[in-house]
């Protein structure tokens, strides 16, 4: 059967440690660590990596007295997988996993993946010295597969000495984070006594084509939504449209300089997976209306919160890699498959070159969608362009994923999944979970992808009721 690549995972070499005291009764521990930036050549390139961690805090009631240090350090850790690809973690102190996962006795863990966050992050500059070919090699190694080899390294420098059970931890991950916290099953699973997850059963028998054949119609379906809440909005975004086409050419440029275009408006759809998305676009839609009828132009002020739905510019992996982490194996390239399975959806007739008028109905919103436009739009992105596009058409990926060792698991699976979810297709999320072996799973169709944040109390006590409850 088909496996990722098997390479032997050295201890991380920790670099740095400094901790301090935070409000909330913490201890926040900054580490370092370094590791090879491919582990089948790990005395070759490195990288380093960044991560947070989180412990109780008491002080001490009189000098002299011990503090609680080597208690905590004895904690069973939980590791935070951010999702994406290419974000970085908050603070512990701003995250909702951070408290109750002390409550319950763990010290957390944020680790921010390769080439994100402080981890030595990818970007135009720090890959301008490289040829074309050089910068798909480096990206190529920043997939979820890597990044498992690197949280094993962490966890054998971490847990040194340690034996048996208190040699392992859990992971938590979300969204992108369960496309990781699968590939770790299948790779590394004696590094873990149990898995988290929310919006992360990730659809490990299916490929980009598949997966946005199944979840495009879902997004056309929350832009219809969209407008039945907000019906004047159907005219307000045909009337910044027609000023992007007939004033500008098509082009209007943006605070950070890029250019906003009919096609990248309507790509902050994406925030429709989340609670309070609809009333954030249409905060948005109303300022730029706002100013077309004000002054005849789009103010500044209008356009700059545009750029915060799409942070392409500052999380270049999320842009560049997010249809390779669907690329399971050699023989499939993703070819721009949110462009192509987009351009035969007749919801979305403005990915092809042809003229639009509003007689032909509102603009749909595009949703998690990666499209060649945004490397010609975002100024970073157009710098990486030709990387791009080579990366789209290779079709020799690395397994990530390996079913039979999924089918037999036996570290147990604790999961949130939404029957909504815009990012991540119900059905394929079913498919996982019968497949995967003990994976216990909480759904609900009254969360959306972004419930750890918007509903964390509620999500996080359904997912430690999986771990502590019984079935009888």
């Amino acid at each position: 059967m088909p496996h990722p690549k098997q390479h032997p995972i050295p201890p991380a070499t920790l670099l740095s440690s400094a901790s301090h005291p935070a409000p909330g009764q913490l201890l926040i521990t900054e580490l370092t660590f370094r590791v090879p930036l491919d582990y089948a050549q790990p005395d070759g390139q490195h990288v380093t990596l960044f991560a947070r961690r989180a412990q109780k805090y008491t002080r001490p009631l009189t000098k002299g007295d011990g503090d609680e240090s080597d208690e905590e350090n004895s904690k069973p850790y939980i590791v935070y997988l951010e999702g994406g690809p290419g974000f970085g973690n908050r603070a512990p102190q701003d995250h909702p996993l951070t408290r109750p996962a002390l409550t319950r006795s763990y010290q957390v863990l944020m680790l921010d993946h390769r080439g994100t966050g402080m981890s030595t992050p990818v970007g135009a500059e720090m890959l301008a010295h490289k040829s074309t070919d050089e910068q798909v090699e480096y990206l190529k190694l920043m997939r979820q597969d890597n990044t498992v080899r690197d949280c094993e390294a962490v966890r054998k420098c971490l847990l040194e000495g340690h034996k048996g059970d208190e040699a392992k931890w859990s992971i938590f991950g979300q969204s992108y984070g369960g496309f990781v916290a699968m590939s770790y099953l299948s790779m590394h699973p004696e590094g873990l006594k149990e898995v988290y997850l929310t919006g992360g059963l990730a659809p490990v028998k299916r490929n980009a084509d598949e997966v946005y054949t199944a979840v495009l119609p879902r997004v056309a379906k929350r832009s219809e939504e969209y407008y039945a809440k907000f019906p004047e909005d159907v005219k307000n975004v045909w009337d910044i449209a027609n000023y992007i086409i007939e004033k500008k050419g098509g082009k209007v440029a943006l605070p950070s300089g890029g250019v906003l275009t009919v096609a990248r408006l309507l790509t902050i759809g994406i925030a429709f997976g989340g609670h309070g998305g609809f009333d954030g676009v249409h905060s948005t839609i109303l300022q730029l209306k706002n100013s077309l009828d004000t002054f005849g132009f789009l103010a500044r002020a209008s356009l700059a919160p545009l750029e915060s739905y799409t942070p392409f510019d500052t999380n270049i992996i999320y842009a560049i890699l997010h249809e390779a982490i669907y690329c399971n194996g050699p023989g499939y390239a993703s070819n721009w498959a949110s462009q192509r399975i987009g351009e035969q959806h007749p919801s979305y007739p403005w990915l092809k070159e042809t003229k639009l008028s509003p007689s032909d109905g509102p603009l749909y919103f595009s949703g998690e969608n990666i499209f060649p436009f945004d490397f010609e739009t975002y100024p970073e992105l157009s710098e990486l362009r030709a990387a791009a596009h080579k990366l789209a058409k290779f079709d020799q990926w690395e397994y990530l994923y390996d079913l039979e060792q999924l089918s037999r698991n036996e570290v147990p699976v604790y999961a949130a999944s939404y029957v909504d979810d815009m990012y991540v297709d119900s059905d394929f999320a079913r498919e996982t979970a019968r497949l995967v072996k003990g994976t216990k799973v909480f759904e609900t169709n009254v969360m959306y992808h972004n419930a750890l944040r918007a509903k964390a109390d509620e999500v996080l006590q359904q997912l430690f009721n999986l771990r502590d409850d019984v079935m009888d």
